[in-house]
């Protein structure tokens, strides 16, 4: 598979306008050094302040293009976070103040950079073109589009059929971020395919104001470790600030159907290595040694091969050995009455007790070894532990 091609299929759902369109305007420009230097951006707007590997995906895109020579930009949106988008939101964002904003991204290069080259990759802010925006100006960009293209789009009619607040200001931000694609010139827009009605607008500005026909590329999502859409609010993401013993027993702990799309999504793995990953799973090789393949691999990629040695060494010290004496974990002191529940939350293990609830119904929680399906009473020496890679000693 040539540069090209798995530039256009590694993790993409959807090229707009069309895929053929784009493979002839990147060939013809290749390599871009010597030839059509195109212009490509990836947007991000700090409203958290940790990057987990599914946010990474478009980032190892937008790396790719960089490799290849483009003209690359990763874009802090602090204006565009202001208003917040929803796109894949049920309900409005809590409005960031200027001081949130810029202490979320205290990190964010730092945490990006175990992605992105940024010798290769500009960075950028959208406020240095939003601020200076007058009223007369947001007027004018405002009438490229109507009411209903908003209105129209699932969620927000979802929201307006329950009678939920729709923002007046929510309208405004597929506006700001197509402006930001129209006044860097954008060739190609970067981001989920929650991003597509904000990206298309960004097609719009370039194609009236300028009669430039400009592309999307829509990646897909990667499953969080329980399944379900990576998200901090369900405790399953794998942030790229994981220490190398977490992140290795998180990744142990995906289901056996991730490991594909884990290897292809969250990796730099060669398409040839995720091919032979596919024909060891269907000669029914076991899953474990894949997944420790995998773990090794991201632990690798975003810390070290030592760390990456050494996470392995433990996690098979204690999961597959027995070792639960003697590993790593956080501890917490032991209190007269102390239970269960109130230990785990304290620990930090988890956030409520109703989730303590749950993980006692599905037998996910053992004390000693020996799994508990009722709050019990834990006193010092204790050791708890839930699934896999969570471990909380009682001192």
């Amino acid at each position: 598979m040539d540069n090209v091609e798995e530039l256009l299929t590694r993790g993409v759902e959807n090229i707009i306008p069309n895929k053929e369109k784009l493979r002839k305007l990147l060939e013809s420009g290749l390599p871009a050094q010597a030839g059509k230097k195109l212009n490509i951006y990836l947007g991000i707007d700090p409203t958290a302040t940790q990057i987990h590997i599914g946010h990474a995906v478009p980032l190892r895109k937008l790396n790719a293009f960089a490799q290849l020579g483009h003209n690359v930009t990763f874009l802090i949106g602090d204006f565009t976070a202001l208003i917040g988008d929803t796109s894949d939101k049920d309900s409005e964002r809590p409005v960031l103040t200027s001081e949130q904003i810029k202490e979320n991204f205290q990190t964010y290069k730092k945490q990006a950079e175990k992605v992105l080259d940024f010798s290769k990759v500009k960075v950028r802010f959208n406020s240095e073109w939003l601020k200076d925006l007058k009223f007369a100006d947001i007027v004018k960009l405002c009438q490229h589009f109507s009411a209903g293209d908003f209105v129209g789009r699932e969620l927000i009619k979802k929201r307006l059929q329950e009678g939920k607040k729709v923002g007046l200001h929510e309208l405004l931000y597929p506006v700001m971020q197509g402006y930001d694609s129209y006044f860097m010139d954008t060739d190609i827009q970067l981001g989920g395919t929650d991003q597509t009605f904000n990206m298309q607008a960004g097609r719009v500005f370039q194609k009236d104001l300028r009669n430039k026909e400009s592309f999307i590329i829509a990646n897909g999502f990667l499953d969080g470790t329980d399944g379900r859409k990576m998200s901090k609010t369900w405790n399953n993401a794998i942030w790229l600030t994981d220490e190398p013993n977490d992140m290795f027993g998180k990744v142990m702990s995906l289901s056996d159907t991730l490991i594909v799309s884990y290897f292809t999504l969250a990796t730099n793995a060669s398409i040839d290595e995720i091919e032979s990953v596919k024909k060891r799973l269907s000669s029914k090789e076991n899953p474990m040694k894949l997944k420790i393949d995998l773990a090794h691999r991201m632990v690798t990629e975003l810390h070290s091969k030592a760390l990456a040695n050494a996470a392995q060494n433990e996690f098979e010290r204690v999961h597959q050995k027995g070792d639960t004496q003697s590993v790593s974990a956080p501890t917490l002191k032991a209190t007269a009455g102390l239970t269960l529940t109130d230990a785990l939350i304290t620990g930090s293990l988890v956030q409520s007790k109703s989730e303590v609830k749950r993980l006692l119904q599905q037998k996910a929680i053992e004390q000693n070894g020996v799994v508990v399906t009722n709050d019990t009473k834990v006193s010092a020496g204790d050791i708890l532990r839930i699934g896999k890679k969570k471990f909380l000693k009682l001192v």
